[in-house]
């Protein structure tokens, strides 16, 4: 139902196309139960999207640490902006120089090249 909320909020479409599309999908659902939970959950899913998509500084923060998960070493990717949001997080298995580079690259991807980096 989450997908029904988002299609029709994001795309403003009307309950019957949301229902069409769900349809096609193969998913059953009646026009006005999509209705029942955008009313339901449309402000908690827009409550959740505004504090995913804060804008960001161009002064970053990373940082890297390792934690056990049964018994075994993986590495957990931090960044964060000077205000204190965290852009993203990446856990790797192993700690080298292409998971710093990948998590980087994805950084940059998401959010530009930063002023500053610490």
């Amino acid at each position: 139902m989450v997908e029904a909320v988002g299609l029709y909020s994001r795309f403003s479409l009307s309950y019957r196309d949301v229902f069409e599309i769900l349809r096609h999908r193969g998913i059953q659902v009646n026009p006005t139960t999509i209705m029942r939970r955008v009313h339901q959950y449309g402000n908690l899913l827009f409550v959740i999207w505004e504090k995913k998509n804060k804008p960001t500084s161009t002064s970053w923060r990373m940082d890297e640490t390792y934690i056990k998960i049964k018994g075994k070493q993986h590495y957990l990717y931090r960044a964060i902006d000077s205000h204190g949001n965290t852009l993203d997080m990446c856990l790797r298995k192993h700690r080298n120089t292409s998971a710093d580079y990948a998590f980087m690259k994805l950084l940059i991807r998401l959010y530009g090249e930063p002023r500053a980096l610490g």
